[in-house]
C-alpha cells in the first residue's frame, strides 16, 4: 500500500513539474508578441493543407509499428500489425499524461496482447530511439547545408533566451550529476556481492539482459532492406507532415524543402523537452525557428515570431488530437485482444 502512495506521489509531481515547464515556455514563448496578429493568421489559414498533413501524420504510426514488427522477429516473436499499432498508440496517449512514460505503457500494453516480455520489446524500443537520433542528425546535416545562416540564428536566439532565464550556477548541474553517477557505480562494484544475494538485484541484471538482447536484435535482422525503407517512411512522413502545414498559412507558402526540414529539425527539438504533450516547448521552438528562417531570408524578425506561434497553434494541436484518437482507439481495441 506504501509502495502504492509513493508511486501515485511520484507520478503526480511528475506531472505537476511537467505542467509547469509547459507553462513557463508558453509564457516564454508568448510574451512581447502581438496575439491578435497571430490571430489572424490562424483565421486566414487553409486548414486543407492541414487535413493532408494529419494523413501523414497517421501513416507515421503504421510504418513505425511494422518496423517494430521487424525488431521483435529475431526473438522468435512475430507479432500482429495491429496489436503494434495499438500497443504504440496506447504509448503516446500516456505520453500525454506523463512525460516519457509511454515507452513502459507500449512495452507493458504488448505483453497483455503477444506476451511479449516487457525488458526485450522496451529493448527494441530503445534501439528505435537510437535509429531515429541518426535519423534527425540526416536532416539536422541537411539543415547545417542548406540553412546555415537560419541554423547559427536560431541557436543565438535559444542561448540568449537560455542566458535570460538560467542562473549562471546551473552550468554546475551536470558535473554534480556525473559525479553522482560515477559514485553510484563505484558502490555498486564494491558492494557487488553482497548485492547479488539480493533478488531485486538479479531482477535488475536480468531486466537489462532483456534489454540488450532486444539492442542486438538489429545486429540478426532478416530484412534490413525493409527496415531501411520503413525508416525513411517514418521520417518522410513526419517531413510532410510538418512541412504542408507550412501551406496553410499564406505568409510562408513559398517555404522551400529545405525550410521544411529546418522546421523539423527545430520541432523535433522542442518535443524532447519534457512538458506535458511539449506544450509550450514546442510553440517557442518554432517561434525562434521562425524568427531565424525570416533572419536568413532578410524579412521582419517579429513578423517571423508571430508566425512561428500560428504555425506551432495548428501543428501542435494536430499532434495532440492525433495522439489522443489514436490512443482512445486503442484502449478497447487492446482489451479486446487481450490474452489471458
Amino acid at each position: 500500500m506504501e509502495e502504492k502512495k509513493s508511486s501515485t506521489l511520484k507520478n503526480l509531481i511528475t506531472v505537476l513539474v511537467s505542467i509547469a515547464i509547459a507553462g513557463l515556455f508558453l509564457w516564454l514563448a508568448l510574451r512581447g508578441l502581438d496575439f491578435d496578429k497571430i490571430k489572424g493568421s490562424l483565421q486566414k489559414a487553409n486548414y486543407l493543407w492541414v487535413a493532408f498533413a494529419a494523413v501523414f501524420g497517421v501513416s507515421a504510426y503504421w510504418f513505425r509499428a511494422i518496423r517494430w514488427n521487424l525488431l521483435l522477429e529475431p526473438m522468435g516473436h512475430k507479432i500482429s500489425n495491429t496489436n503494434s499499432l495499438w500497443s504504440l498508440s496506447f504509448g503516446y496517449l500516456m505520453n500525454l499524461t506523463i512525460p516519457r512514460s509511454g515507452e513502459v505503457a507500449r512495452s507493458t500494453a504488448l505483453y497483455g496482447v503477444e506476451k511479449v516480455p516487457v525488458d526485450k520489446s522496451f529493448g527494441t524500443i530503445i534501439l528505435e530511439r537510437v535509429v531515429d537520433l541518426v535519423c534527425m542528425g540526416i536532416f539536422a546535416l541537411l539543415t547545417l547545408i542548406f540553412k546555415y545562416d537560419a541554423l547559427l540564428a536560431f541557436y543565438k536566439a535559444a542561448t540568449q533566451q537560455k542566458n535570460q532565464t538560467t542562473p549562471k550556477s546551473d552550468s554546475n548541474i551536470t558535473y554534480i550529476i556525473l559525479g553522482c553517477v560515477v559514485f553510484i557505480l563505484i558502490l555498486l562494484l564494491v558492494f557487488r556481492k553482497s548485492l547479488q544475494k539480493l533478488s531485486i538485484y538479479n531482477k535488475v541484471i536480468d531486466f537489462g539482459k532483456g534489454i540488450i538482447e532486444g539492442l542486438k536484435s538489429i545486429l540478426t535482422l532478416e530484412q534490413k532492406g525493409k527496415f531501411i525503407l520503413y525508416t525513411a517512411g517514418i521520417w518522410i512522413c513526419y517531413f510532410f507532415a510538418s512541412y504542408l502545414v507550412c501551406f496553410a498559412l499564406p505568409e510562408t507558402s513559398n517555404f522551400t524543402p529545405a525550410d521544411g526540414c529546418f522546421i523539423l529539425v527545430v520541432g523535433t527539438l522542442g518535443m524532447i523537452i519534457p512538458a506535458s504533450g511539449g506544450i509550450g516547448a514546442f510553440n517557442l521552438a518554432m517561434k525562434f525557428g521562425f524568427t531565424a528562417l525570416f533572419i536568413s531570408m532578410g524579412k521582419d524578425a517579429v513578423e517571423g515570431g508571430e508566425l512561428g506561434l500560428a504555425y506551432s497553434f495548428i501543428t501542435l494541436p494536430l499532434q495532440i488530437l492525433i495522439m489522443l484518437v489514436m490512443g482512445l482507439i486503442s484502449i478497447p481495441m487492446l482489451a479486446r485482444n487481450r490474452k489471458i
